[in-house]
């Protein structure tokens, strides 16, 4: 006890140390990077320190990587694979002229060997949501059915048709662009297909009762104008069908406007193969989707919540879904309203933790409390405290390492919408408590930030980047800081700058090897005075942490690809005392600056021997789910192995 305690305090001093010096460091950089007097000289002598030995062991070193030019994609989506790639998903890229033309993109890159894969990629992924099943493979569900018009831009009426089926012998499919009557003649057509399940009967002693089905369509007038616009509900007839269809089909019209229309989402999801490299299709969810949240349980399954739906609209929380894999299939979920991209971590009691970060649409006042949610009895326990908790949308959330401390903190973040307001707060949960609530963290050292990256290294600290002040980089607001916080001591630490501005749009994970990747970002601006539109961000940027520079790594020579919840396995490593940890860290699956999927879980060292070293693995599937880890061994001074992949199963 008296060695631990003695060694953390010199680690801790050690911190201290290298926090005044980075201090020191940065100031002479950032008084040379002043415009008016960096000139080339300072630029070369910048260059020189950055790239100094004593330099990247302090505050580690960053490297951009641009691909050719038939490679490039805009990185909406990342996650790593278990084979060590990333699968980088753009769909249409929030470009309309790529959507319009069908064009969608996917790329395998493997950044060991730098090689790069585009991959078919059925339909438009762009905003949809994914997560890691067991078994490595990778759900993808939703994404774009229709790109937004704002106001001003919107040339035909259109709005929501729901359609009705009052046969209850057999369900009907109504093509895209089936035109609807209104009682005066107007005719509106729909955007996408449509199937209408058939109607419920049900028959007693006395009475036999009809319950139509019904699935909603989005409609838009067959000419533009205003001649089109209907501010009330009518009964539509179905053009083309006769006799019996004609009776039992037909759409119940809402508001047919001019107004603004929002994205639209698709109900389509796939599962990718990491092993053929391809996506194939699973069955449909029952609700379209565009910036869900989807979250693995325990068991392997999937809780997937929130999301704007096929008409535009934000969905109410009565139509969260569970994906089963081993069935593939989807069941209803229990009722909970979210707004989209909510990100909610699996606790080690089995109920969900919403931090109440989000990624934007929803009204200000519903849906953004903080709060424990128990699946089992669908009830919500709300966790208070979090300073600024108006600016929360845009914010970063992570599960601290190790994930068995049970604490979850927030960093950051921005006001609803186009607000440009934005917070330097951290917050930290400390799940373990009866009644939690966040308690203060440090303040964020750049100061109110939007869209940061938050990453969890093998050395239990978390590795921060990027973000911007304002909504999507407006006013040149991109902030070119990083820096790593350290949960035993509740600190910051400056880390070596980023050069490439990272806002909306914008991921990072971490690598086997220890490195960091960050891609993405998609600012509404190239100037200080927003006038000139931006273009994608599709440099990516590695981070080498200061670990990688402090000499020789510990090594895994081998170890199991696979091993049970609560087993002990062995471990093969050339120098087993020089061994201080080891630990099992999932790999992330990232949009939005949002990432519910990594975790780092503490394993123990039960036993030393010549070679080895003998881990217990947790037993607790909530705190360890199923699936593919990297497994890391760490010395004493924090740096890391290479990973192992892991298989870890029930």
């Amino acid at each position: 006890m008296t060695r631990t305690t003695t060694r953390l305090k010199a680690r801790n001093a050690g911190r201290t140390r290298r926090f005044a010096m980075g201090s020191t460091v940065v100031l002479v950089v950032t008084s040379m990077n002043a415009p008016a007097v960096l000139g080339f000289a300072g630029r070369q002598y910048h260059h020189y320190v950055i790239n100094q030995p004593g330099y990247k062991a302090e505050y580690g070193h960053w490297q951009t990587v641009s691909f050719p030019a038939q490679f490039r994609i805009n990185a909406i989506h990342a996650t790593l694979l278990r084979t060590g790639k990333i699968l980088i998903i753009a769909g249409s890229g929030n470009d309309r002229r790529s959507f319009d033309a069908n064009t969608f993109k996917s790329l395998l890159w493997d950044p060991v060997r730098n090689s790069y894969k585009l991959v078919p990629t059925p339909e438009d992924m762009f905003c949809g949501g994914h997560t890691a099943l067991p078994d490595g493979r990778i759900l993808v569900a939703g994404g774009t059915l229709r790109y937004e018009a704002l106001n001003g831009s919107v040339k035909k009426a259109a709005g929501t048709m729901r359609v009705r089926n009052e046969n209850p012998d057999a369900p009907h499919t109504f093509p895209k662009g089936t035109v609807f009557t209104a009682p005066d003649g107007r005719e509106y057509a729909t955007t996408a297909e449509v199937t209408v399940p058939a109607a419920t009967k049900r028959t007693t002693a006395a009475t036999t009762t009809v319950t139509a089905g019904e699935q909603h369509v989005f409609v838009e007038a067959v000419a533009p104008g205003n001649a089109y616009v209907d501010q009330g509900p009518a009964q539509y007839t179905v053009k083309g069908l006769t006799g019996a269809d004609a009776r039992n089909l037909y759409g119940m019209g809402e508001r047919m406007t001019l107004d603004k229309q929002d994205f639209q989402g698709i109900r389509s999801a796939y599962e990718f193969n990491p092993d053929t490299e391809l996506y194939e299709r699973v069955p449909d969810m029952a609700y379209a989707r565009w910036y869900p949240t989807l979250t693995g349980l325990s068991d392997g399954k999937v809780v997937t919540v929130s999301g704007l739906d096929d008409t535009g609209q934000i969905l109410t929380g009565n139509d969260n879904e569970l994906y089963d894999p081993a069935t593939h299939s989807w069941a209803k979920a229990p009722d909970r309203y979210f707004p989209t991209y909510p990100s909610l971590f699996l606790t080690a009691s089995g109920k969900l933790f919403y931090s109440g970060s989000n990624a934007g649409y929803g009204p200000a006042d519903k849906g953004r409390a903080p709060g424990l949610w128990d699946l089992r009895d669908n009830s919500f326990q709300a966790v208070g405290g979090l300073r600024d908790a108006d600016q929360l949308e845009t914010s970063s959330s992570v599960l601290l390492p190790p994930a068995q401390a049970q604490k979850v903190m927030v960093l950051g973040g921005g006001g609803v919408g186009e607000s440009p307001a934005s917070t330097a707060r951290t917050g930290i949960a400390d799940l373990t408590k009866a009644q939690p609530s966040f308690a203060p963290g440090p303040d964020l050292p750049a100061g109110g930030t939007r869209y940061l990256n938050s990453v969890i290294l093998p050395d239990d600290t978390v590795f921060t980047t990027g973000g911007s002040r304002d909504y999507r980089g407006k006013h040149h607001s991109d902030l070119l800081k990083a820096q790593t916080y350290h949960p035993d001591t509740n600190t910051f630490t400056v880390a070596a700058e980023p050069t490439v501005g990272r806002d909306y749009h914008s991921e990072a994970l971490l690598l086997p090897d220890g490195r960091v990747v960050v891609l993405g970002s998609n600012p509404l601006f190239a100037d200080k005075a927003d006038t000139e539109p931006a273009t994608f961000e599709q440099r990516i940027e590695i981070y080498n942490p200061p670990y990688l520079f402090r000499g020789d790594r510990p090594e895994l020579t081998a170890a199991p690809g696979r091993a049970a919840l609560g087993s002990i396995i062995t471990v093969a490593t050339p120098d087993p005392a020089a061994i201080a940890n080891a630990k099992l860290i999932r790999p992330s699956s990232v949009t939005h600056a949002t990432d519910v999927e990594q975790r780092s879980v503490a394993l123990d060292i039960t036993a030393r021997t010549a070679g080895g070293l003998s881990l217990a693995l947790p037993g607790n599937p909530n705190l360890l789910p199923p699936g593919w880890y990297m497994l890391f061994a760490t010395d004493h001074n924090g740096t890391p192995s290479v990973a192992h992949w892991i298989q870890v199963t029930a």
